[in-house]
């Protein structure tokens, strides 16, 4: 059974990733495959999987959510998206709120849902996807001018908490025993307050850690890493704060500084991201039923075209109604926001619940979710042009992008050992290869740029630019150990 199990999961891996690869050629977001695998091995279909332990799905759903937060966080330049962040506000709290209100009076007028039950529909499928939205842009090759990029980027990566915060507030009050009015108001002040002072504080708490604990193989520091948002979630959340905030503003707070291996942990982080998006997407279609989709065509698609040409642009507009931003602008804003991981992960939340209407909200969540990676996603490109909001890259720009991306491939993260010959000495003294130029020196929570006369020290973390056929040759200049049985392991 683990046999079966295991070659399944690895074929579903396997298949997802070579996905991708045909969704650029085709011009299909790499996303709808994901599912439509799910679908194909589910007890729908062919029933070679199946999921019935829905408590466990959550629990995937809420780790996946976790690291898609982090990674979403330790991605987002700061620098860029200051000058943004209050539009990049606006649209991940006020939007989100308004996405959730147009959607609930929709569900409860046309869906003939419990009012309680409509919000819940509303907030689980209020937040965007920025991995969705740059995944096709990147495939495309193309840009948005600014202040698009850092906009959507920001809102997309920071609208997520807010959605789960609504999500989690209407199943509360559709329990037998709901809180009081004081009580709920109280307990969304303290998952504000509380997600982001601890989001903050251990963000600050990780880089000064990570640049003192000086461990002697590099490949711990991913697994720090991972740590990370799983001590800042489940941290935070059993303190009543809210813990899918404080991982997002962990990463961001990280991004901010420089930390030892910190390109190899966001290149981590980013493989991580893609996994749980895929895992999520499998899940989906693992969870859905074909041939009761069937009876729910008509509302689903209806509910997704609500969401797509009323409920998002109506949003848009209203929460940017001051913002210095054109009418064309404001229109592709609205248009890009397409749903994700995340409405996916928050539809689970409901099953699990047991609430009545969870199967009727799951199937909707599908329609929303698959029509709106289909339509939105294959339309960005030909809107943006259609507006003339594509950044068209020059010669020396699209020529400076692939020169950094081969640069990005030569560079070799090495780290002084305790005991290692090299520290103490002078770099001029190493006899490096010529071609193999340490471009900056990482001690403690100092960075810079060395020249030949730089003594190095035990723990220096160099960041080295050199040819892949040197990379074994620098390190073992740079991390062999004094033959001495004081620096034995």
């Amino acid at each position: 059974m683990l046999e079966r199990t295991l070659i399944l999961t690895a074929l579903l891996l396997l298949l997802s990733a070579l996905a991708s690869k045909a969704s650029g050629r085709l011009g299909v977001p790499a996303l709808v495959f994901f599912l439509l695998l799910g679908v194909l091995v589910g007890p729908g279909a062919t029933g070679w999987a199946v999921l019935g332990n829905l408590l466990l799905v959550q629990s995937v759903s809420v780790v996946a959510l976790v690291v898609i937060l982090f990674s979403g966080g330790l991605d987002t330049d700061w620098r860029s998206v200051r000058p943004v962040f209050g539009i990049g506000l606006a649209l991940s709290t006020l939007g989100v709120l308004l996405t959730a209100l147009l959607m609930a009076a929709f569900a409860i007028l046309m869906l003939g849902l419990h009012p309680l039950e409509g919000l819940l529909l509303g907030a689980i499928v209020s937040s965007t996807d920025a991995a969705a939205v740059f995944s096709i842009l990147r495939s495309k090759d193309v840009r948005l001018k600014p202040p698009l990029e850092p906009t959507l980027e920001l809102e997309s990566g920071s609208n997520d908490p807010l959605a789960v915060l609504l999500t989690l507030g209407a199943l509360q009050l559709l329990t037998p025993s709901p809180p009081a009015a004081e009580q709920l108001a109280l307990w969304l002040v303290a998952q504000f307050a509380l997600g982001g002072a601890l989001g903050v504080g251990i963000g600050y708490a990780a880089v000064h850690f990570i640049n003192h604990v000086r461990l002697r193989y590099d490949g711990l520091y991913s697994v720090i890493s991972i740590a990370i948002p799983l001590l800042t979630y489940g941290l935070t959340t059993s303190l009543n704060g809210n813990g899918f905030l404080a991982v997002y503003l962990a990463g961001l707070v990280m991004n901010r500084f420089d930390f030892v291996h910190k390109n190899t942990v966001k290149r981590f982080h980013d493989s991580l991201a893609w996994l749980m998006q895929i895992t999520m997407f499998l899940t989906l279609g693992l969870l859905v039923t074909p041939a009761r989709l069937v009876s729910v065509l008509g509302i689903g698609v209806a509910a997704a075209a609500f969401l797509m040409f009323i409920a998002r642009p109506v949003s848009v507009w209203l929460s940017l109604w001051r913002a210095r931003l054109s009418a064309r602008e404001k229109l592709l804003i609205g248009w890009v926001g397409l749903r994700g991981a995340a409405p996916i992960i928050l539809a689970t939340f409901p099953l699990a619940a047991g609430i009545p209407s969870a199967p009727l909200i799951f199937d909707v969540v599908f329609f929303v979710v698959v029509i709106s990676v289909l339509l939105q996603g294959m339309s960005i490109v030909p809107i943006a042009r259609w507006l003339k909001l594509e950044a068209k890259p020059t010669i020396d720009e699209a020529s400076r992008r692939r020169h950094l991306e081969l640069l990005r491939r030569r560079l070799v993260e090495v780290t002084i050992p305790r005991g290692g010959v090299a520290a103490g000495q002078q770099i001029v003294d190493l006899h490096l290869p010529p071609a193999a130029l340490i471009a900056q020196v990482v001690r403690g929570e100092e960075a810079f740029v060395p020249n030949g006369s730089t003594v190095l020290e035990e723990g220096d973390v160099l960041l080295i630019i050199a040819e892949p056929a040197l990379e074994p040759l620098v390190r073992q200049k740079l991390e062999t150990r004094r033959a001495n049985p004081f620096f034995a392991d």
